[in-house]
């Protein structure tokens, strides 16, 4: 499966949609739709986008953010077709690669979310999803939020 165009639409209003770097809620370097710059990137202040070299220091144009979001997806939606072993629907299969989109491929793979879904409990996911809204320790109001549209997507 791919991510529709709704759940790209979603994930950019919740990620946000940046035309130049700015820092996550983590402190990251960010640009676009939540591409975190590489050291690579950051060394050499280019990014590679649909095969080419791009700088970013002025910005990126729009044209540029959707092909790099689409690049980067690439990778989360990988990781939920090979780690989710049950049938989805799209606006379930939408919600959880945003979800491993954020929290990352490992985080995802080795979560008790993907592990109770695999065992038939999609009843269980809102609540796992609930538990990753913390940075640093602390609870993070912006993951509060995403959470909970990527749970009302789920439920969609």
């Amino acid at each position: 499966m791919q991510m529709s165009e709704n759940g790209q639409r979603k994930l950019a209003d919740w990620e946000g949609f940046k035309t130049r770097a700015y820092h996550d809620a983590a402190g990251k370097l960010t640009i676009g739709v939540g591409h975190l710059l590489t050291r690579s990137e950051l060394s050499s202040g280019k990014i590679w986008i649909q095969g080419e070299a791009v700088r970013y220091a002025a910005g990126l144009t729009d044209r540029q953010i959707l092909d790099l979001l689409a690049q980067d997806l690439e990778g989360a939606e990988n990781v939920v077709n090979e780690g989710v072993e049950v049938e989805l629907k799209q606006n379930q299969f939408d919600a959880l690669v945003s979800f491993c989109f954020n929290v990352g491929a490992t985080a995802f793979k080795n979560s008790t979310l993907l592990r109770r879904l695999n065992q038939g409990g999609y009843e269980e996911v809102p609540a796992q999803l609930r538990r990753w809204v913390h940075c640093s320790g602390a609870v993070v109001p912006g993951l509060v939020n995403r959470r909970e549209n990527e749970i009302a997507l789920w439920n969609a």
